[in-house]
């Protein structure tokens, strides 16, 4: 059964999904202790570190490929 949603109810799912999704995420930090927040923060420190580096060894890749081989 396939359901359709009109673009309405669609557009107010979304703005109510954008000003109660905020608000999760400050009242799950609340409900934290410190140690809690810290491994959060480091666990997406990691995340964003590893998607950097990925994203430059992408960009070292295609860069090598570009540049022609030099023979002495």
């Amino acid at each position: 059964m396939v359901v359709r949603i009109t673009a309405e109810i669609r557009a107010a799912m979304t703005e109510v999904a954008r000003k109660f999704g905020k608000l999760g995420g400050k009242t799950a930090a609340q409900n934290m202790t410190p140690e809690e927040r810290t491994a959060r923060a480091k666990k997406a420190s990691l995340a964003a570190a590893k998607a950097r580096t990925a994203k430059r060894l992408a960009a070292a890749r295609s860069q090598s490929k570009k540049k022609p081989s030099r023979t002495i």
